[in-house]
This record gives C-alpha cells, structure tokens and sequence, in this order.
C-alpha cells in the first residue's frame, strides 16, 4: 500500500508554527497525522534572522534554529512530514476530506489548514533589497530593533494604524503615510493615531524607493500626491502594511470574512465540520508565531476529539 493510501486520521497543510504544532499535538494525542509542505517546514519564520520575543529563549534565535526544532519535536512524536504539492481538498458527501496532491491523494475525516497568508508588498525599488534589513511587515517582531531611531509606515487600514501606535511607543518620530486623504482604518483606532504626540500624518502620499548603504535603510523617495512633488527623507526603517492575502484556494466551499481570512471559532472549527484553519490563514486578531503555535495545539486537540466521536459512532 503506498503512503497516500494509508489510514491516516489528520491531514496539516502547510509546515509553519500553526501547522507544526498541529502535527505535534496531534502525533502525541496518538493519532496518525501526516503534514504536508510544499517547500521546507518552517515558513515565514526561516526568513526571520532574530527573533527575540519568542517564550524560553532569553537570547535572539534564529528563525531557522526555531523552525527546526518545531519540526524535531514534531517528527520525535510520530508525525510525518511529507514535501508535496496539494492541488485540491474535496469534501465528499459522508463528510470526509480527500486531499490531492502531486504525488498521490488521502482521504482522512480532519483537515488542518495551515496555509498562511502572502503579505501585499509594494514592488518597489530597495523592498526586497533591505528587507531584514530595516524594511519589516510587522513591528512587534522588528520594532524594538528601532528603538529612538525615524520609522516610516506605509500604509492606512486597522494594521497600519494599529501598529503605528506600538512603533510610538518605542520611539517619539513615527511617520505614517497614506495615499488617500483620510484612513480606511476604524475611526476609533485612526483617531488615536491622529491625535498621538510622536506620529506625524501625511495624507495624499506614496513611497517610491528604499535607499541606503547596502547594508540598512537610510533614506527614502517620497511622493505627494497632493502637490505633484517628489523628494527624499532620512529615515532608519520603513514598515509596510498594506494587507496580505490569505492562502484559501483550496478551500473555496468555507466561510470567510470580508477580507478573505477563514472565519473560525474559538476551537479553530470553520464552517464546515472535521475542516481546522490555523495560523495567518484564520481571522485571527493576532499574529505571531506564538499565536499560531498556539492555534496548532488548541486544533489538534479538538480535531482529536471530534475523531474520538466519529469512531464512537461508528460501533453504535
């Protein structure tokens, strides 16, 4: 029997924090759970250099180092990590999943989805070039890299605003600029960034290029819109929020909220029974490898009880 015609109780799509935690809690409750990875467990968090807010470790880790010790753990349980493709999840009428991938199909009654979402960037000139390197996607993870230093925000919604009020904690020069002429954020959240003492607001603006010494951010070219005017300002790190979109194409059939994330409840249920989402790919408020570690455990642990239920049903 090949491996894709196994009994197998779980399937994890998606080997990052979310997906490896679901694999571990999984593995140890008992059951057989297999994870599947298109590229190398671990995620976004193999591009992060030092992460220094993570439980345990009082000196920065590395991503990487994170990364695999979260699949070790996971594989020391009993789990298995398989590199492939998934081209579709099928929800059959007796309510099993058949999920398809390059390399053969499963069939399994839980589903994990631990898909992720791929932030929005810019395309800028200098955005790839400097990121890790003062350009970030989220200032809880990078912002105390910047304490007392300049620190521009691209960006207008909820997340934009929201971490901008985190930057002004951890410096008094916090500039935020958006291309329209007023935020799209909750008016209670961009009230307090308009009325914060350490953040400027510039309405009508764009950024056209990150610049610096090779090795960080030092300058960047501005845009205002308003007076058709180009110029460049000294600046240490630039974060952009623009949104991401979440990785749920394969499960076009689930609820989802009017930004595409997966609606799920407090258990990581989704809208249809025996179907989990994890991590950035859910309607989270929060998210941070922590968060999403700990929606791994807190799925696999009542996909295993929902599995404990389909068996018990099945000798009635």
């Amino acid at each position: 029997m090949s491996e894709a015609q196994e009994k197998i109780d779980m399937i994890i799509i998606g080997g990052g924090p979310a997906g490896l935690s679901a694999a571990q809690y999984a593995a140890r409750a008992g059951l057989k759970a297999y994870l599947l990875e298109e590229m190398a467990p671990g995620g976004q968090t193999l591009v992060v250099d030092d992460l220094e807010n993570y439980p345990g470790f009082v000196d920065p880790v590395s991503g990487f180092e994170l990364a695999d010790k979260f699949q070790r753990q996971a594989e020391q349980f009993g789990a298995k990590i398989v590199l492939t493709s998934v081209e579709a999840v099928d929800h059959n009428s007796d309510g099993s999943f058949t999920v398809k991938t390059s390399d053969g199909e499963y069939t399994v009654p839980v589903v994990v989805m631990a898909t992720g979402a791929k932030r929005k960037e810019l395309g800028i000139p200098g955005e790839k070039e400097y990121q890790g390197k003062g350009v970030s996607y989220c200032a809880t993870c990078d912002g105390p890299f910047f304490r007392d230093k300049k620190i521009l925000v691209v960006g207008g919604g909820d997340s934009a605003c929201g971490e901008s009020l985190f930057l002004s904690k951890i410096t008094q020069n916090v500039v935020i600029i958006h291309r329209k002429d007023r935020f799209r954020a909750q008016r209670s959240i961009a009230g307090m960034v308009e009325h914060d003492d350490h953040i400027e607001t510039r309405f009508m603006h764009t950024l056209n290029e990150i610049k610096g010494d090779g090795s960080r951010v030092t300058t960047v070219s501005l845009h205002d819109i308003e007076h058709d005017r180009d110029y460049d300002e000294q600046f240490d790190a630039v974060f952009i929020f623009i949104g991401a979109n979440p990785k749920t194409n394969l499960i076009p059939y689930a609820e989802t909220d009017a930004d595409g994330y997966v609606v799920t409840d407090e258990l990581m249920r989704t809208s249809i029974p025996g179907l989990y989402a994890v991590g950035d790919v859910r309607n989270g408020p929060f998210k941070q490898i922590i968060t999403a570690a700990s929606d791994g455990a807190v799925a696999a642990h009542f996909a295993s009880e929902f599995i404990d239920e389909l068996k018990g049903q099945s000798y009635k």
